[in-house]
């Protein structure tokens, strides 16, 4: 059971970094106030951030995280300003640039949502940032995707502890997969399958993460009858498509062997969930999206749900106990 609203604490809400950075107390709290965010779309919205505006500051395009987090601030009766690649309408571009665009953008907003493909820019904005600053995924991290991939593991299989994972595709450069696998470590009994080309392994330091918090997972890294059995055991298949430019690697494995089709999904239980963090090339077959099991629409329509709750828990968080 997740905290009374009265109970929410929030100086660690200030800015929104990375994954690590919520422990399970919060995570539930951001749960408990994401449920509520349910019946405020539903009932049309309302204007708890009335008078707050909101800056996307997207240096790489994201169609999805963009207009999930604009969309929340205008259901809670905020405003937006945003803007893409903000280096192309500058005179001169260096990276350095980046502290001297938030000390500019915060001058004009009360929070700032900003993707940032260098690793640290997140932190490197906070420092100097005068409002909030919520990460959209840049610099290896996603941690707002964590956070509605949790809540919709949660909402399907009513809890955390205990799930079983697995977790298939380009696991090396998976912003979400890597920090999905950091919410998950925080909860008891999970196991993760890690699935991938062995060139796309998943890097050492979430391997390090996993086995210090004591989690038990297996790699895999093709087919065979270790992932159909994994694939008979798991509760959650979450998928994230290889590269463009990967076929035939050094094992001589194609994009196919991890693609989910129907095949694979014949050997999937039948309450397990399939999900995907958007955008999807090929590695979910068109034909998998009728089948009850598919949760990757239901996740989009979570992040409106999560990042609404976020907002609100940073931007208004003397609101928390009140009805809305």
């Amino acid at each position: 059971m997740t905290p009374a609203l009265a109970s929410f604490q929030t100086d660690s809400m200030k800015h929104v970094l990375e994954a690590q950075q919520f422990n399970k107390k919060l995570i539930g709290q951001v749960f408990e106030m994401a449920e509520r965010m349910e019946q405020v779309v539903e009932s049309g919205g309302n204007d708890l951030l009335r008078g707050k505006v909101m800056a996307s500051v997207f240096y790489t395009i994201s169609t999805r995280t963009r207009l999930s987090f604009e969309a929340a601030m205008l259901r809670l009766g905020g405003k937006v300003i945003s803007t893409e690649h903000p280096e192309a309408f500058s005179d001169t571009v260096f990276a350095s640039n980046l502290e001297d665009t938030v000390r500019m953008v915060d001058r004009y907003v009360d929070v700032i949502v900003l993707r940032h493909p260098e690793e640290g820019s997140t932190e490197r904005a906070a420092k100097v940032s005068r409002v909030p600053v919520i990460n959209a995924g840049g610099g290896g991290q996603h941690p707002t995707q964590a956070l509605l991939d949790l809540y919709t593991i949660y909402r399907a299989k009513d809890g955390i502890d205990g799930v079983s994972v697995l977790v298939m595709g380009n696991l090396a450069n998976s912003r979400t997969g890597r920090s999905l696998c950091y919410l998950l470590a925080k909860y008891s009994g999970v196991k993760i399958w890690l699935v991938s080309p062995e060139e796309l392994s998943m890097r050492q330091d979430i391997i390090d993460y996993l086995e210090r918090h004591q989690v038990s997972f297996v790699q895999i890294h093709g087919p065979g009858e270790e992932l159909e059995q994994a694939l008979q055991q798991v509760e959650v298949v979450y998928q994230t498509d290889l590269p463009r430019d990967f076929d035939y690697g050094p094992t001589g494995l194609s994009r196919q062997a991890f693609c989910i089709n129907m095949d694979m999904l014949g050997l999937m239980r039948k309450h397990a969930i399939i999900m995907h963090p958007f955008p999807r090339m090929d590695g979910i077959a068109p034909e998998v999206d009728t089948d009850p099991r598919a949760h990757y629409f239901q996740q989009i329509t979570n992040g409106l749900y999560i990042r609404m709750a976020l907002l609100q828990m940073i931007l208004a968080p003397e609101t928390l106990g009140k009805q809305i």
